[in-house]
């Protein structure tokens, strides 16, 4: 499927579009998000293995879910879109910042993104449907076993996920 992202200055302005692939093949730098919805009782967070046939960091484990926003589209209803349309339910999101982070991947593609990191909240008895075709596996994590888990693993996850994680927890100390 066709699908542009926003291209971006280092101030997140938009200056332009291109086609996601593109974008990713020419290592453009572009607005993008990644959810990370943390259980209501405790700082657990709830993960999701990348399905094998995405065109990137296929296999992966990572944050709940991640994305671009489309054209006109602000940043957090992009994330309630994304976050309904891959994990199957809907939370109140809020962002908590953004970073900007460049990383090569397989398949000869850069990840360049001013990432949005977007918070949300949610049951972990809740039950929902994941997206078949982008999840392969859901997961809920400590934060403390993820930070081991990504400096024993670190080819287990993608490389948005220790940066983002970062933001998460500089948010959870000042709150």
């Amino acid at each position: 499927m066709y699908e542009n992202v926003i291209l971006v200055d280092k101030q997140d302005r938009e200056i332009g579009q291109e086609e996601k692939l593109a974008a990713h093949e020419k290592g453009l730098l572009h607005r993008a998000f990644s959810i990370f919805i943390l259980a209501n009782d405790s700082q657990d967070i709830l993960m999701q293995q990348r399905q094998q046939g995405k065109y990137h960091s296929a296999g992966l484990w990572s944050n709940t879910c991640c994305s671009h926003p489309r054209s006109g589209e602000e940043t957090l209803a992009a994330g309630k879109r994304r976050l309904q349309e891959e994990m199957g339910f809907q939370c109140a999101l809020e962002d908590i910042g953004s970073f900007i982070y460049r990383a090569e991947l397989d398949s000869g593609l850069v990840e360049h993104e001013l990432d949005h990191v977007l918070i949300g909240y949610l049951s972990p008895k809740s039950i929902f449907t994941v997206n078949p075709e982008e999840v392969q596996k859901t997961r809920w994590q400590s934060i403390n076993d993820l930070e081991q888990d990504l400096i024993q693993q670190p080819q287990t996850y993608t490389a948005w996920l220790a940066p983002a994680l970062d933001r998460v927890k500089t948010y959870l100390t000042t709150k």
